[in-house]
């Protein structure tokens, strides 16, 4: 069982309780490919997981990653920004994640940001298929994080509530803690 007491670790658990095998789900942010490698293992041989990132570096990471664990066939690797999902996406999808931030051991000048991400989880909800599962996890040690944060935190809040659950889960007792995870479900 995970250690959910880490927000990237409960957003593992939360998304084996919503993912199935032959799914299509979304890594809305490549970084060294662990995500991707975890949603690709979920959905099965049958399923599908495309994953973007912006970053060369990133994708090659994961594309690494996924042929050492012979699971490459299941997923589309798209160099590109997330909020262009609906360029390479019209199917309904059971999931999407984002780990937010910059990549860990890459530049670290360059990171995600409000005005991409927020776009980026618009556009997934659209295609979001009922009881399916949005999952962000936010770090906001980078400029521009609490914004981020912000801009998705609004958003989140203001999805109506007879479509969406939304939760916000982070730690209250470590001030230097740069992980929320936020969680919206749609009904």
């Amino acid at each position: 069982m995970p250690d959910f007491w880490q927000a990237v670790e409960f957003s593992h658990m939360l998304l084996e309780e919503h993912i199935d095998k032959g799914d299509m789900v979304v890594d809305a942010t490549v970084g060294n490919g662990h995500d991707t490698v975890f949603l690709a293992n979920l959905v099965g041989e049958n399923g599908q997981v495309i994953s973007f990132d912006i970053q060369r570096e990133a994708i090659e990471n994961t594309r690494d990653r996924l042929v050492n664990n012979k699971i490459l066939d299941r997923v589309k690797l798209i160099e590109d920004g997330h909020q262009f999902i609906d360029k390479y996406l019209e199917d309904e999808i059971n999931g999407m994640v984002f780990n937010l931030g910059y990549l860990p051991g890459g530049d670290k000048d360059i990171t995600t940001g409000k005005k991409t991400t927020t776009t980026a989880v618009e556009k997934g909800l659209k295609l979001l298929k009922i009881g399916g599962i949005i999952i962000l996890v936010i770090y906001t040690g980078h400029p521009g994080g609490q914004e981020e944060l912000k801009g998705v935190l609004d958003l989140a809040e203001s999805l109506n509530k007879q479509k969406y659950n939304v939760l916000r889960y982070n730690f209250i007792n470590q001030g230097t803690s740069p992980q929320v995870l936020a969680i919206i479900r749609r009904k």
